[in-house]
Order: structure tokens, then sequence, then C-alpha cells
């Protein structure tokens, strides 16, 4: 309530009433007595001794303080307050011990407010897909099955100490991720989630901070690079919003991962920098497995943020016996390659090097894009059914996204590039990734609500899986999110 400088403000007070001259000099000359906060006086309610010092104390308060800026204050009126405050001198002590004592129990309950709390947090994308055009397997007609499937996530937030997070997410979904249909991993879409109705854990870990600028997530299961790792793409939203392909959703290096581990990210000034190791199989404790004698990957990234509207960074992951990113050719994810041609998954070791940038000259536009080159080597020859030697893998894209496109909350977005492909390989009877091949995406994500949102899109990619004796494939998808 906004102080009472008037005894009319006052609903309750009429000017006939026997004390309201001493109560409009109160309140107008020194504004002590205010009421109650409903803007009423209540003079006719009985007194106790307690509440006229609280009265009491108020007035001297404000008294030494307007004799403290100088303001006059009559000397009568200063004299009855001393000859008042000597008379309810116990009650004056005991209301001061009483507020230090209230000032202190308040103090307490802020340092000691939080409680250990699980948040709980969700989504539910309705995902309408089917493919328009296309052929696979140099020639050979793509179904034309518009479907329906669904992804969902249930995810639990817990803090022990308010700057903590334990998360654990519960997911399940039907969504195909069409590289059966299609014949190549070009087609994945970013919602997919293949899992056939099963519910299980996908994520969990737990992040703290060390230091005020560097904080650790330990990386139990399903752990990605992205949890820890700025991708530096606006339309990064994980399958939920943003991109509707895995490809046009982050650099497809990001994708070699394992999922058990430790990372970090530290924030100094405008750099910032990211470090992580996964292991595919750090559960298993039998030989060839487990954190530190199995499949793994390590990354280290330096990105340069120098404000809000720009970042670049540059990025090393190498990893052992982990090289698929689900993204791009058959060839570029050489062990799903090998294993189909050789029936046996071939050991690889990789290094790869990416550069992502952003950059939003308006509020309205977004421009980005990034480039990815993979250097892998085949470790064994699949009791002599292959020939050891390496593969240079690259892929590029250009991004446009425009945020609160024609509504506050829409996104629009554009994306331009070519996944994964291998330029060169060493390696006898596997050739190259000759055909140029082309990716294309386009989408509008409308905001119904703050909690619901609608995404239709197209997914043009021109010579599938790099060969051009395969027409242009098109997939449509209209994307519903229920975020909660």
């Amino acid at each position: 309530m906004s102080q009472v400088t008037n005894v009319n403000q006052l609903r309750d007070v009429e000017p006939t009433a026997w004390a309201f001259e001493a109560l409009r000099s109160l309140v107008e000359r020194y504004g002590c007595i205010v009421g109650y906060p409903d803007r009423t006086f209540r003079g006719n309610r009985a007194l106790s001794r307690w509440e006229f010092a609280a009265g009491l104390n108020a007035c001297l308060n404000t008294i030494e303080r307007l004799i403290q800026e100088g303001v006059s204050v009559l000397r009568e009126d200063v004299d009855k307050l001393k000859r008042l405050a000597q008379e309810f001198e116990t009650e004056l002590a005991v209301l001061g011990t009483r507020v230090d004592n209230l000032e202190n129990r308040v103090a307490f309950l802020e340092d000691h407010q939080f409680s250990t709390t699980t948040k709980l947090s969700g989504e539910a994308i309705f995902g309408l897909f089917g493919v328009a055009a296309g052929e696979k397997n140099g020639g050979e007609d793509i179904d034309r099955v518009p479907a329906l499937g669904y992804r969902t996530r249930l995810e639990f937030n817990t803090s022990f100490t308010g700057e903590d997070l334990l998360y654990m997410r519960l997911a399940t979904g039907n969504i195909s991720d069409l590289v059966e249909e299609t014949g190549t991993f070009q087609g994945t879409l970013s919602f997919a989630q293949p899992d056939d109705n099963d519910l299980a854990v996908e994520v969990l870990f737990y992040n703290f901070p060390v230091t005020e600028n560097i904080s650790v997530w330990l990386e139990a299961f399903g752990g990605a690079k992205d949890d820890f790792t700025n991708t530096f793409n606006a339309l990064d939203g994980d399958g939920s919003t943003g991109a509707i392909s895995a490809f046009g959703t982050r650099n497809p290096i990001y994708y070699i991962s394992g999922q058990t581990g430790i990372g970090l990210q530290g924030k100094f000034g405008i750099i910032e920098v990211s470090a992580g190791y996964l292991a595919g199989e750090g559960n298993d404790p039998t030989e060839g497995n487990g954190l530190f004698n199995g499949s793994y990957s390590a990354i280290g990234q330096i990105g340069i943020v120098p404000n809000e509207r720009f970042g670049i960074a540059f990025t090393y992951i190498h990893g052992y016996n982990i090289l698929d990113t689900g993204t791009g050719s058959e060839r570029s994810n050489f062990q799903f390659f090998s294993e189909e041609q050789f029936g046996e998954a071939v050991s690889t070791s990789n290094n790869s090097y990416g550069i992502q940038a952003s950059f939003r000259p308006f509020d309205w536009l977004v421009l980005g894009g990034w480039g990815g080159y993979t250097n892998a080597r085949t470790l064994n020859t699949i009791d002599g059914e292959l020939e050891r030697g390496t593969l240079d893998i690259w892929n590029w894209a250009a991004t446009l996204a425009f945020p609160d496109l024609f509504k506050e909350g829409n996104l629009g977005g554009i994306i331009v590039g070519m996944q994964p492909w291998v330029s060169e390989s060493s390696i006898s009877g596997i050739g190259n990734d000759d055909d140029t091949s082309f990716h294309i995406e386009a989408f509008y994500e409308y905001a119904i609500t703050d909690n619901i949102k609608v995404t239709p899109g197209v997914i043009v990619i021109t010579a599938p899986d790099y060969n051009n004796n395969n027409a242009t494939l098109v997939i449509g998808t209209v994307r519903t999110t229920f975020s909660f």
C-alpha cells in the first residue's frame, strides 16, 4: 500500500469524530499513524498497550528521521513523545527485542530456504511424416505411405543445493528414423524415436559447479556432447523444436559420441571451453569394454562469444571404435556399412575437426553454418574380408533462422548443405561417394500457445546416398509438440 498522506484516505474516519483533528495532525504533519493495509483506522477498536507501543515506536522513528533531515518539528510534540516513551519504556524495549529476533529469523530462513526439490517437465510429439518422392538402391521405388507416430519424454530435474542438477529422462516412441525405408541415413528425422513403444531411462547425469566459471557433468547413461558443449546453431532444438532433420540440428561430428563419462564447460570472459570423455559401453566390466578398455570419444572445443549476437567455435573429437553419426551416406557410417557388407562392424579410430558459427545481425534473422571433416582409419580386416586403410569424410551446412516470424514465439528455418560423404578412400574395394547430394530443408514452427507448437516442414535430398541413379528424395512432416 502506498503511504497515507491525508486523513481523508482512511475509509472509516469521519470529520465528526471526536479525535479527527488529532488524527489529522499526526497523519498530515508527521505521517505517523497510517492505519491498516485496507485503508481503515478502526478507531472504535480496543487498543492494547503492546499495540500502542508499536504505534508509538513508529512515530518515534518518523520524528527522528524528520529531525535528521532538518524538517521542522514542534517542540511540544517532541516533549509529549518523550513523556510517552518514558511511560512505555518497558514495552518499547521488549518490542525492539522482538523485532531483532524477527529479523534474525527472517535472515535465517532466507539463507536456508532451499530444500531438495524435484521438478517434473516433459513433452509429447505427434509426428505426421512420409516420403512424397524418391528412389533408393540405384532406382528402387520408395513406398509413399503417410504415417503418424509419437515421441514422449518425462524429465525429472532434482537439485540438492540450488546450483546443481540431477537429471533423468524417461522416453519412448515409435517414429521411424526412415533409414530402412529410404536406404540412406540422409532422411533421419530429428524427432525419430524407433523404440517400439518400450519405455526406458534414456539419459541420466549429474551437473554441478566446481568454481564460479566451471561446471562438470557426470554422465551415467545416455550422455551426449551437446549436454556440455554449445553447438552454435539457432535451429538446434533436439527434435522437439527447430530443425526437423538430424542433420539440420547440429554439425554431425557431435553425434560421434559414447554415453558414459565426464564433461565440463568453462566460461572465461568471451571464451567458452568444453571438454569431455564418453565411453561407449562404460557399464560393461568385460574385456574390451568398460570406461577405458572399449569404445570411446573425447572432445575439446574452444568458442569465442564476444556478445549475444555472434559466436564461433573450433572443435576437435577423437574416437575409438565410434564413427557413425546416423547422418549422411552409408559409406560415411562405415561401421554400419561394413556390418551390412561383411557381417561384422570393423574397428576404427578417427579424428574429427569442426568449425561452427552463428551471427544475428537483426532481431529477426540469424545466420549460421558449420563445416566438418573426419579422418577415419580401419583397425582390423574382418578376417581378411577388408583391407586396412583410411576414409576422408566431409560435411557442411549453411542455415537461416527467422525468430518470431509473423508472430512472437514462431520460428522459420532454412538449411542447405551436404551431409557426411566419403571424399577419399584408400581401402581397396571401397569406393568414394563420387556423386553430389544436397540437403535442402525448410520448416515453419507456429506457436499456438507457449506449450503447443505445430511445425510443418519438408526435406529434399538430391541424389540420395550420393548416387545419381536415385531420384530426388522428398520427405514431408508435420510435427506437433506439447510441452509442460
